[in-house]
């Protein structure tokens, strides 16, 4: 692996943690090992000291390639709602026109940054066990349910465009190098991908293991948002299931946490999830309510900024405006949508730009990453593919009317014709946080072609080698099995 550790257990303590609210004390480092030079046998020695790990490894997450935003700009920015002005490498251009190699730099950041964030979870899941009584065995056992979040979700969001979709061959094409110990040397960079199935496999095993180990709640709103909890776990599952075209597990899932038939929703076990009245101070001013079930969170002495802020290329460098005929034209998101208030349109060319992350810099909006209103939206669309369009309907008005309560939805003659608007309104609803992409693959949809002022980009069938991403070239060239 290009990010080896080595000898040495990277565990970004000191300057790095994710949570202010529960960092550990800098002056018990001083006159010794440096925080970031910690021999593996150190690492665990102290409960800061895997509180650190811990926290590194949400940090790790929170790579500005990473869920730190520009992950999920590549994912929206490659479907059809965004038209590009510059032809920028760096600024997610290949993404857009489909044409990364695997010598992009967009794809080698991105594939290590998942791949760190997989072994600094699979160093705290192979650590905890052997060094016993260092901290409590609730905590210790929360700590291994984060830490099989985690890595369910990078292996998630690694599978989900560098392989196959699920749903083309039930997983049987290649998928992924399934690393689940803890590497400290190279001696296990060689390492065969196992199949699309197998990696699912994996990912739903974790999450059942995390959904059991996890607490029900926080003790404050702030790590409500930020650490996983029981119904974090259980959300992600919901989404799995959907890639997974597995329509009936969804529901079973969604029913956890969701479990009236009508409006209005919520879930009445662990944290009390719940669509907030108010969208846009919901995603701008007012991160931590329970509408957000995972967030990235961004601060001033903990933000990114120029070309590594999705913030800045939206709207400080305006590199990306709404395709006038993407969803910015549809009909079922009119002129009185509260969400339009997440745009700001520039008169002297009338294009509307994404303003969700902000207009100004400095960009400390948190960036969400499992929202109260996906959920819904999945049960939705798995509701109406498994026959209960009365649910679907239900849960559909739900999230539109909290933002629309004028409109009317016209009378849906046919599954399809319910499951077709529950797919606009996600790309409505969840417009830059990451989905457009991955809801065209799972459905094995053509990408479609994009024509702009001064670049165009061309379809993408599912048959095309571009449909998906090519493995990193890091992975390549260190990999000798990654072919076989």
């Amino acid at each position: 692996m290009k990010n080896k550790v080595l000898s040495k257990v990277t565990c970004v303590l000191a300057g790095g943690l994710l949570l202010t609210v529960a960092s550990c004390s800098e002056s018990q480092y001083l006159n010794t090992v440096p925080p970031t030079q910690l021999i593996s046998e150190e690492a665990f020695a102290t409960p800061s000291r895997i509180l650190g790990l811990v926290n590194g490894t949400y940090k790790s997450l929170k790579n500005a390639n990473y869920y730190g935003g520009r992950f999920q700009f590549y994912l929206d920015v490659r479907g059809e709602d965004f038209i590009n002005t510059t032809a920028n490498s760096f600024t997610g251009y290949e993404s857009w026109s489909n044409t990364y190699t695997s010598s992009s730099n967009d794809i080698n950041t991105l594939w290590s940054a998942a791949y760190t964030t997989i072994n600094q979870a699979n160093i705290l899941i192979s650590g905890l066990p052997q060094n016993p009584g260092i901290v409590s065995d609730e905590l210790a056992t929360q700590y291994l349910g984060e830490a099989k979040f985690l890595r369910a979700l990078s292996y998630y969001s690694l599978v989900s465009i560098f392989a196959q979709p699920y749903v083309k061959d039930q997983g049987a094409s290649p998928g992924l190098p399934l690393r689940l110990q803890a590497e400290t040397t190279m001696a296990n960079n060689d390492l065969a991908r196992s199949s699309v199935a197998q990696v699912y496999t994996q990912i739903l095993k974790d999450l059942d293991e995390a959904e059991a180990s996890l607490p029900t709640t926080y003790a404050t709103e702030e790590l409500r948002v930020t650490r996983a909890h029981k119904n974090t776990a259980i959300a992600l599952k919901t989404r799995v299931y959907l890639n997974m075209g597995n329509y009936a597990k969804v529901v079973e899932e969604a029913r956890k946490i969701v479990p009236q038939t009508a409006a209005p929703f919520s879930a009445t076990t662990g944290v009390q999830h719940a669509l907030q009245s108010n969208i846009v101070s919901t995603l701008t001013t007012t991160f931590t309510t329970t509408e957000s079930i995972l967030s990235m969170p961004f601060s001033s002495l903990d933000m990114y900024s120029g070309q590594s802020s999705i913030g800045y290329i939206y709207n400080g460098n305006a590199e990306y405006y709404l395709n006038p005929t993407g969803i910015l034209g549809s009909s079922q998101w009119s002129s009185t949508d509260a969400r339009r208030g997440f745009l700001r349109t520039v008169t002297s060319n009338n294009r509307s730009y994404l303003s969700k992350f902000g207009r100004n810099a400095p960009y400390l909006i948190y960036m969400p990453l499992i929202r109260y209103a996906e959920v819904l939206l999945n049960y939705a669309e798995a509701a109406a593919e498994t026959g209960d369009l009365t649910l679907a309907t239900n849960l559909l008005k739900a999230v539109h009317a909290r933002s629309d309560a004028s409109y009317t939805f016209p009378a849906f003659a046919t599954k399809e014709a319910l499951v077709n608007s529950i797919l606009t309104e996600r790309r409505i609803e969840l417009l830059g946080e990451g989905f457009r992409s991955n809801d065209l693959l799972r459905r094995l949809q053509t990408i479609p072609a994009k024509t702009g002022p001064t670049v165009s980009a061309a379809a993408v069938a599912p048959t095309s080698e571009n449909y998906i991403w090519p493995i990193s070239n890091n992975e390549l060239v260190t990999n000798k099995l990654i072919n076989q």
